[in-house]
């Protein structure tokens, strides 16, 4: 059964850090660019940062520059490193393929930044 479990949310100040963790099954780690998404209080889900299998990163504009991403092969984990947060990055965070294929979406992980 493919599973995607996100944690790492919390609350934190404007300017500070975060680092998102999503531990996917291999079954979709292994075949698929894994990327973070995130959905704001009465917004659509929006994508935010892919990184395939081979290492190639790719950002929204939004937060271009602040976040990166990264994935351990070995342990079926994708991160992601948010730096200089701001109020509007609050939202809830998932990780899933890039682009989604369907699996299930995990519970996804809050991340609230106070101004």
């Amino acid at each position: 059964q493919v599973q995607l479990v996100e944690s790492g949310g919390g609350l934190v100040q404007a300017g500070g850090s975060l680092t998102l963790s999503c531990a996917a099954s291999r079954s979709i780690f292994s075949r698929n660019a894994m990327g973070w998404y995130r959905q704001a209080p009465g917004k659509q889900r929006e994508w935010v940062a892919t990184m395939t299998s081979g290492g190639t990163t790719n950002f929204a504009d939004s937060i271009k520059g602040r976040f990166t991403i990264s994935r351990d092969n070995a342990k079926n984990m994708v991160y992601l490193q948010m730096n200089s947060l701001k109020p509007e990055d609050t939202a809830v965070y998932y990780c899933n393929s890039v682009p989604v294929r369907g699996f299930s979406w995990g519970q996804g992980t809050q991340v609230t930044v106070s101004s």
